[in-house]
């Protein structure tokens, strides 16, 4: 596990065949197909490596199945376990694109529409599948040779790769998903060349196939070379060489919220002055900013501080940033108020500021001592993935869709205790008459966010209510009670 205490994210993607279509894993009958124009839930697939042999890989379906192939060249999706069929090794090409080979059979795996067999000696335009990932394209990238993660570096104007812990807006990275290659987005929405440069507009320069190596990611640019870490900070640009060692090998871990905490006196939660939580300080650093780790069970919260340490329930109600791992009392409940939050110890009290900015979970009931107002600052550029798809301009309207393969990047801008969400031409969300989220607003309508599970949020409208996608994929804003339609990966 690396420092961050984060694992990679499994990898997930479509596979597009060379007729421009998805594999397809019906629910009906375990049927296969390549015939779907674009990305969604059952064109994704999960891939799962071989415990003893990191070359052999499998291919797990949206229904648990795993994709196999018979002696006949037979392909089914129907195996609910790992067997010898359903070994298959990946055969990188130069353009990024896969060739699936059976490793028991040694056949290729191809076709079009209903006719997909695993029964080609070589390979042709056919048995070519480019890789679309469909994991949220905002992530921490982890250098496995340095141990270290990637950051924006504002003042030598370059992606460095020498941070312990993925800290503060400049570690998030965005993949930019265009025509097959990917390209990687700095949090002040620059590209990287291959040269290391930033560069405001994406290009050929700045365009990489992703390829996979054990169960890593190594990126190849136009000329085939690969990104790596370079000298003392780890600039990351392009090598001299043409086949991924490790240097040239990255995890994507996923990124946790980062928030900082502004409580009732005016003052941010610190940890400047030693071990106790006190708000009372101006300013904003990594002293005032808390990574908020949800756990999936319990739905409860832990504060995790730039030195690694979590917040941590001590003796009279006292809260201290000492624990270096989690247990009981490094969890707190969060309720979210609308622009305010409460937080409530392992003790059944809430936290709230003394006159002198100290911390103490001591309270019953939530009054004004006890409110906090809870800033999200990693999240400037704003990706929203439902339980349909991406939310994404309406190709005719002022509307949103909430059920797009490809995603608008959307920003995201603070405003006391609530959020304003902008799009690419400068105007803003809002909620109108008819219950509808709009995109085209001249003026900006506060919404407020509330972190409710591991990786996924909520958002209401001012009029209280949750944006959820229909049916229709339509984004609306009259969501009474919180449903999984209401829940956004960020």
């Amino acid at each position: 596990m690396p420092a961050n205490g984060n694992r990679p994210l499994k990898l997930q993607f479509g596979l597009i065949n060379h007729e421009g279509r998805y594999l397809t894993a019906e629910a009906f009958g375990f049927k296969l197909n390549a015939s779907a124009p674009s990305l969604k839930k059952k064109q994704i697939w999960t891939l799962e490596q071989d415990s003893q042999d990191t070359q052999v890989i499998y291919l797990r379906s949206h229904l648990g199945r795993y994709l196999a192939s018979d002696k006949d060249g037979k392909v089914t999706c129907e195996a609910d376990g790992q067997n010898s069929d359903c070994r298959f090794l990946i055969v990188a090409q130069s353009n990024g694109s896969w060739a699936l080979q059976s490793e028991q059979h040694l056949r290729f795996f191809g076709g079009s529409r209903d006719y997909l067999s695993c029964f080609a000696q070589v390979i042709t335009d056919a048995e070519l599948w480019a890789v679309h990932l469909a994991l949220h394209p905002q992530a921490n990238l982890l250098s496995v040779a340095r141990k270290r993660y990637a950051h924006l570096s504002m003042e030598d104007g370059e992606i460095a790769v020498d941070m312990n812990i993925p800290w503060g807006v400049a570690a998030l990275l965005t993949l930019v998903y265009q025509e097959g290659k990917y390209c990687l987005k700095t949090s002040d929405s620059r590209f990287l060349s291959n040269d290391g440069k930033l560069v405001t507009q994406s290009g050929r320069a700045t365009a990489y196939t992703l390829e996979l190596k054990c169960g890593k990611l190594a990126f190849k640019d136009c000329e085939g070379k690969y990104l790596s870490p370079m000298g003392p900070t780890g600039t990351l640009r392009s090598g001299r060489c043409s086949k991924p060692g490790k240097d040239e090998l990255f995890d994507l871990e996923e990124s946790h919220p980062q928030v900082v905490l502004t409580a009732a006196n005016g003052r941010y939660v610190s940890i400047r002055q030693g071990v106790s939580l006190a708000a009372n300080q101006e300013d904003e650093t990594d002293m005032e900013t808390f990574q908020m780790e949800i756990d999936k069970e319990t739905k409860k919260c832990t504060f995790r501080t730039s030195q690694g340490n979590y917040w941590d329930l001590v003796a009279h109600g006292g809260i201290q940033s000492s624990a270096t791992e989690v247990s009981a009392k490094s969890m707190f409940s969060v309720e979210w108020l609308g622009q305010k939050v409460a937080l409530k110890a392992n003790n059944g009290k809430y936290i709230c500021t003394k006159k002198n900015g100290q911390l103490l979970a001591v309270s019953d009931s939530v009054g004004e001592d006890e409110q906090l107002t809870l800033k999200l600052i990693n999240r400037p550029m704003l990706i929203l993935r439902g339980e349909n798809g991406f939310i994404c301009h309406h190709k005719n309207s002022n509307l949103l869709d909430g059920s797009r393969s490809v995603y608008d990047i959307f920003s995201l801008q603070f405003s006391n205790g609530a959020y304003h969400i902008k799009g690419v031409d400068g105007r803003f969300w809002y909620v109108n008459s008819a219950g509808l989220v709009c995109s085209d607003g001249e003026v900006p309508e506060d919404f407020s966010l509330e972190l409710l599970e591991h990786g996924r949020l909520a958002i209401r409208g001012k009029n209280g209510r949750y944006l959820r996608g229909d049916q229709g994929g339509t984004l609306k804003g009259d969501g009474l009670s919180l449903s999984s339609s209401a829940l956004w990966e960020y």
